[in-house]
């Protein structure tokens, strides 16, 4: 079966509808690009002959040599702009670099297949909760998500926990991911339903929080996805297993935030909607906010 008529052969590390969701994104990227490469091009050949110029007035003998203050003037000027332009086109070039890096991996990140809590035979992708919900991927070790499972199934304070009802009304799926000491991702939902309550945990329901978790399906997928923020968090000296780390994906399906630890609930609700932006733009705002 062709892919996408050829958008999806890849070259330089990247696909060809990458490429050009790029270009949508930075329009006048490769034009930027022509024009300082050009005017490095350009540059260098007026340096080399502002060379040849300066190495004439310095021999002397010749009539046609202009002043020595003169040549070094220009070949300062030309050298200076050689390196203007070459630095402008290399910064536009690893920022175009950057942008693709991040395309390829909010496309990874979009074709993660999860399953959801209240529907254990439904097997879906991140795709789906685009526009329509945020995401937030939760990784830790076994302790890290029994934690995370006891501070949404149980009643840890006075008062009724009622934690679930206000991330589902902020729109929020909560994807426990399962870290296991090598880097791999283990058996993440088997390891939530096993959560046994502590002292203190009152009224424990596993299920509870069906309505907003999702159980990451396919192991190893997860897991190279997860692997350069694994990476990035070891160099930072954060112990990924022990106290683990969020992410937190934008409806739009591009990255929001990254934590380490639990996530703090609390202020996360509260700031969530003005955080991601949902209220300027997004569809069906006017209907759930008010607004044009």
């Amino acid at each position: 079966m062709p892919n996408d008529d050829g958008l999806g052969e890849k070259f330089g590390g990247y696909t060809v509808k990458q490429r050009l969701r790029e270009e949508v994104e930075s329009p006048f990227r490769q034009v930027r690009l022509f024009f300082f490469g050009g005017g490095a091009a350009s540059a260098m050949v007026a340096l080399y002959f502002s060379a040849l110029s300066t190495l004439k007035a310095s021999m002397g003998g010749y009539v046609d040599a202009m002043p020595m203050d003169e040549a070094l003037q220009s070949c300062a000027i030309n050298a200076v702009s050689v390196a203007v332009c070459a630095g402008l086109a290399w910064r536009d070039y690893q920022a175009g670099e950057a942008n693709l890096a991040r395309i390829a991996k909010g496309g990874a990140l979009a074709r993660l297949s999860v399953v959801p809590a209240s529907m254990p035979n439904t097997r879906t992708t991140l795709t789906e909760y685009r526009r329509t919900a945020r995401v937030l991927i939760a990784a830790g070790g076994k302790d890290y998500i029994s934690e995370l499972s006891r501070s949404l199934n149980s009643d840890q304070l006075s008062d009724k926990n009622t934690l679930p009802e206000a991330i589902e009304a902020v729109d929020v799926i909560l994807i426990p991911v399962l870290l296991e000491n090598d880097g791999s991702v283990g058996d993440t939902r088997t390891s939530w339903l096993n959560t046994v309550p502590e002292d203190g945990d009152r009224n424990f329901d596993i299920d509870r929080a069906n309505n907003i978790v999702s159980f990451p399906l396919g192991n190893a997928a997860w897991a190279e996805y997860l692997e350069s923020e694994i990476e990035t968090a070891k160099k930072q000296g954060f112990d990924v297993v022990g106290k683990g780390f969020t992410i937190v994906v934008k409806k739009n399906g591009r990255i929001l935030r990254r934590a380490t630890g639990q996530p703090q609930w609390g202020g996360f609700i509260e700031t969530m909607e003005v955080m991601d932006g949902s209220k300027f733009g997004m569809p069906g705002d006017s209907e759930k906010y008010g607004g044009p």
